[in-house]
């Protein structure tokens, strides 16, 4: 079973590499490929709206595969930039959002009020997983806990695709989400009370003033 997942990796990963050389001699500029991603996974969103599921996963696999190599392009043709990263993550949130939205508008359509609300959760959940690791980060060093990264929100909602059962995973993600949302807000916590001890006890006591005789 090992060596057919080993096989698997290396054959995803060889095809990755020529994907990117090929990316890379083209001279296409990373930041492009992000825009690209974007606009495919807005592609997926009115997929998504249509309730074409099955369709709409093959839309986000591809949107997924320009997400893998942007930053893979950027190191090869030494193009990695502050900006960049910056760029890469706000298309992120951006393509996240249309992919939600597309849902929104889909159980909308067939008048499911209840997956309306929880698909509006999972929209604020996903944005509140980064912003609470974002904004951790200007307090502590870093605060990458919890489980539903948002890797792994794409990949479960590719499987709600294909498999079609996306209300299922909606379920997960907002459950998984709000856990890992809490777990941040309480590392966090737990980080700066241990920084703040920290610098209690660098920082000395200010000396007594000498009595006046």
């Amino acid at each position: 079973m090992t060596t057919y997942t080993r096989l698997i990796g290396n054959t995803c990963d060889w095809i990755i590499i020529r994907i990117v050389r090929g990316l890379s001699w083209a001279g296409i500029h990373p930041n492009m490929l992000t825009f690209v991603g974007l606009l495919i996974n807005i592609g997926a969103a009115a997929v998504l709206a249509t309730g074409n599921f099955f369709a709409a996963g093959w839309v986000i696999t591809g949107a997924a595969l320009f997400d893998m190599v942007d930053g893979r392009v950027a190191r090869e043709t030494n193009q990695v930039t502050r900006f960049g990263g910056f760029f890469d993550s706000v298309l992120d949130r951006y393509s996240d959002l249309a992919l939600l939205m597309g849902l929104l508008i889909y159980y909308a359509n067939i008048n499911r009020p209840l997956y309306i609300i929880l698909t509006a959760i999972v929209m604020t959940t996903s944005v509140m997983i980064s912003y609470t690791r974002s904004r951790a980060e200007n307090t502590i060093p870093k605060c990458k806990v919890g489980f539903m990264e948002r890797p792994e929100r794409i990949v479960l909602l590719m499987i709600g695709t294909f498999c079609d059962r996306m209300a299922a995973i909606l379920w997960v993600i907002a459950v998984i989400g709000t856990i890992t949302v809490i777990h941040r807000i309480v590392y966090t916590y737990q980080e700066t009370k241990r920084l703040e001890e920290a610098q209690r006890v660098l920082t000395p006591l200010p000396e007594s003033p000498t009595p006046s005789r």
